[in-house]
């Protein structure tokens, strides 16, 4: 019986498009969850380095190559969730790369079965800490 691997952050078909088109203009990208400051909490695109990570911030996994990170905080209460990044129209976040754009990234969230849970966190014991530095996340893409 074959496991798939069950991701804690995912993008919809049009995220993922979007994500391609800022990467066009960009560069290499990267995300972080806003924690409710000043741009509420959406998630942020940033040029890939251009936003300064803590070793405390949690590398959540890969859209379309760019790495997601979110805060140790943060992640404590979002742990029993995978979090959806999908793409609305509207203004995006003051430093965000797609504000300006007409569009912007939003995150819907979706809690794991207990099932799903266990298998997550199951993975992240065999992989090693969540918590990820910029250099640690380019390995890994």
């Amino acid at each position: 019986m074959t496991h798939s691997v069950i991701a804690r952050v995912i993008a919809t078909d049009e995220a993922i498009t979007f994500i391609r088109s800022l990467h066009e203009q960009h560069g290499a990208l990267m995300f972080f969850q806003s924690g409710g400051c000043c741009d509420g909490s959406s998630p942020m695109c940033y040029a890939l380095g251009d936003f300064g990570l803590s070793d405390t911030d949690v590398f959540m996994g890969l859209l379309d190559g760019a790495p997601f990170y979110m805060g140790a905080e943060q992640f404590e209460y979002w742990k029993h969730t995978q979090l959806i990044i999908d793409v609305v129209p509207g203004m995006g976040g003051m430093f965000s790369l797609d504000n300006g754009t007409g569009k912007r990234f939003l995150t819907r969230s979706r809690l794991f079965s207990d099932a799903e849970y266990a298998q997550v966190e199951m993975t992240s014991a065999q992989t090693g800490p969540e918590t990820a530095t910029p250099a640690a996340a380019a390995k890994s893409s």
